[in-house]
């Protein structure tokens, strides 16, 4: 879409960013000319940590969506901030890539919606779990028939304690816990986001969502929504769930969040299991596949976190050299945006979520 590489920049240069930024560090179709950030501090120490001698630093959003330097924006900000930062960079006339969840309610998705759908350039948002290593090799068994019909889907999420994570400065936290900011729980609604996420990519938008959250204290005093248990049922008699438990002495092995995320899929001639997502708990097969009496375990699968960022990345910088759709869709996040949104709804109405009834939260 542009001739020579695709001149970036990155919306927010909190803690995530440090992953967004690899793909386009590395590969030879993008380059990073500009970071902005309230922060300007923060936004330099990325730029030096990236190795960026030659980048343009901004504090105000405005003025680093009027410079013409700039092609593609990467939007990292708090979940409150995206509707109004993504309809400016559209006007703009920038390519967009917008961090999950779109937004905080459906009112504003179908806004966003309807512009990215109108917008003659390419507007992604960002969810990197669907293109984490054995994720995709389960995608691809499962494509292949290798547990005939997916028929149920069980999400273990479970947040623990862990020496090697990384540091989380305190503010990305903060936000967080503001209802207002965040649009619901850290742990059901933010981070939830990639597993229902997961269950969209496996088994499709649910038809009724049931949803128990629960409220317990974290380090330093941050609430986490948990411990919860989320179902789900899809079309064709197939069901699911999500279950939220944290671990607070719990130790596991990670390079970026103290959590470990476990997937079974279900289906009429086999079973399938992801092991592993942020972190791992032992040395189990990151992907193991049960078919006719017989365990098979996938080993030589990269399991690191941080290559669903890369994939996911790569996957839109070859979308917008070959004209392939992204993934997601702005039309696919308001679908994951709707699941996440029915949990919140079933917990607080504390009865099932119809999605089909008129009214619902679609």
């Amino acid at each position: 879409m542009t001739k020579g590489p695709i001149r970036v920049a990155i919306i927010g240069t909190g803690r995530i960013s440090d992953l967004h930024a690899i793909e386009y560090l590395q590969n030879p179709s993008s380059r990073i000319v500009a970071l902005c950030d309230r922060d300007s501090d923060l936004a330099a120490g990325k730029a030096k940590d990236w190795g960026l001698t030659d980048v343009a630093i901004e504090t105000d959003l405005d003025a680093l969506l009027s410079r013409a330097d700039v092609d593609l924006v990467e939007i990292l900000l708090p979940h409150h901030l995206h509707l109004s930062a993504a309809l400016k960079a559209i006007n703009a006339g920038k390519i967009v890539s917008l961090q999950k969840p779109m937004c905080v309610s459906l009112e504003e998705a179908d806004r966003l919606v309807a512009a990215a759908e109108a917008y003659d350039r390419p507007f992604k948002v960002f969810e990197n779990f669907i293109f984490y290593p054995p994720v995709l090799k389960a995608k691809a068994l499962i494509d292949e028939g290798a547990i005939g019909t997916p028929l149920s889907i069980r999400i273990k999420s479970n947040p623990a304690r862990s020496a090697t994570a990384w540091d989380v400065p305190p503010a990305a936290n903060a936000w967080r816990q503001k209802a207002t900011e965040a649009g619901g729980g850290p742990l059901v609604f933010d981070d939830g986001h990639h597993k229902f996420a997961l269950a969209w990519h496996f088994m499709g938008e649910p038809d009724e969502v049931h949803a128990f959250i629960g409220d317990t204290e974290g380090p330093g005093g941050i609430r986490f929504d948990a411990q919860s248990q989320i179902s789900f049922r899809f079309p064709g008699n197939r069901i699911g769930n999500l279950e939220i438990v944290y671990s607070p002495d719990m130790e596991l092995a990670t390079r970026h969040y103290a959590q470990d995320d476990r997937v079974e899929i279900t289906g009429t001639k086999g079973i399938i299991w992801i092991n592993g997502g942020h972190g791992r708990l032992a040395d189990t097969p990151p992907l193991a596949l049960y078919r006719d009496g017989a365990m098979t375990e996938y080993r030589d699968i990269p399991t690191g976190w941080e290559q669903s960022f890369v994939l996911s990345t790569r996957h839109y910088l070859e979308a917008l050299q070959d004209g392939g759709p992204p993934v997601l869709t702005a039309r696919q996040a308001r679908q994951i945006l709707g699941f996440a949104l029915a949990a919140e709804e079933s917990a607080r109405l504390g009865r099932t979520v119809d999605l089909r009834a008129e009214g619902g939260s679609r």
